[in-house]
């Protein structure tokens, strides 16, 4: 009888957790990545994450040698197959080169102290006094009450990161949190990438098709020619892209599904924080975004075609 009722229960629950996030419009669903992505992404190009990964033992003349142990890191010592699936839209061949040395240089557990400390030193100059900020404490609970209600059922970097202990400043926490939320939305848009038939290659060339950013950005993840143009020609035969690689009405309503289904994979966490809370987080978070992103730090494109899309 127990059993029963704890099985009702949490159908209830469940059900209760829908109706939650369907109440939390898409477009603020989008909103909140468009918000928390530059707040994740920074860790990557700060120059106190090149002088942690330095000390490690990495390269730093570019970003990827550190990029890639500090994103994979939390799937603990995997190989390069592991991690071309998880990151998917990276030449199997780049992303060898640059974890097959990886583990061999330091630990996945050094590697993750090591981040802790570039974005706890990356976020003191960013924002300065602000680190200690009521508002700032606000906004970490509040992402952290999203991200610990992500569902992470086949989302694997999502799940990783989520396994993780929590850090105890509240900055540190912001920036956990929104690793969790953002890996969670990336994982649920793989998802929508296959089931729109679109493979690794075919993912960033439809990506360019649309004008999410130049072809240029979406070759840094280590396709060639020939993979590019075979891509391109598939493409083209289904009717996706014209022969000068602009993507065509069929195109666009494609690449427009993806990111509407993407969204709604990413709403749970926000249905669950509720419409008041997502807004009040979102007015919170509105002045350290505008830090990060006048740090001149991030690029000013990107292959997520935020602001694109």
């Amino acid at each position: 009888m127990s059993e029963n009722v704890s099985k009702a229960s949490g159908t209830v629950a469940q059900a209760k957790r829908a109706e939650r996030a369907e109440r939390v419009e898409l477009g603020r669903v989008r909103q909140m990545w468009h918000l928390l992505e530059p707040l994740h992404a920074v860790l990557y190009y700060a120059p106190e994450s090149f002088e942690e990964a330095a000390a490690l033992g990495y390269g730093t003349d570019v970003r990827w040698p550190s990029y890639f142990p500090f994103r994979a890191a939390p799937l603990g010592q995997v190989g390069a197959e592991r991690v071309t699936s998880a990151f998917y839209s990276f030449s199997p061949r780049m992303v060898a080169e640059y974890v097959d040395p990886a583990w061999r240089i330091a630990r996945p557990g050094d590697v993750l102290k090591a981040r802790e400390r570039a974005i706890d030193r990356a976020y003191r100059a960013i924002w300065g006094d602000r680190v200690d900020s009521p508002e700032l404490a606000e906004a970490a609970v509040l992402a952290r009450r999203a991200a610990e209600a992500a569902n992470t059922a086949g989302r694997p970097l999502a799940a990783a990161n989520a396994e993780l202990a929590w850090p105890e400043a509240p900055h540190q926490q912001l920036w956990h949190a929104a690793t969790i939320l953002r890996e969670h939305r990336g994982d649920g848009h793989l998802a929508a990438l296959l089931i729109a038939g679109l493979d690794p290659t075919e993912a960033l060339v439809s990506f360019a098709g649309i004008g999410a950013a130049s072809a240029d950005t979406f070759r840094s993840r280590g396709w060639g020619d020939e993979e590019w143009g075979a891509a391109r020609e598939r493409l083209v035969a289904r009717g996706l892209l014209d022969e000068d690689g602009v993507a065509t009405e069929a195109g666009r309503a494609l690449r427009a599904e993806v990111e509407r289904r993407t969204d709604e994979l990413g709403a749970g966490p926000w249905g669950a924080l509720g419409p008041d809370g997502t807004a009040r987080l979102a007015d919170l978070l509105g002045e350290f975004w505008v830090a990060v992103l006048g740090s001149g730090l991030l690029p000013s494109e990107t292959t997520l075609g935020i602001g694109k899309v």
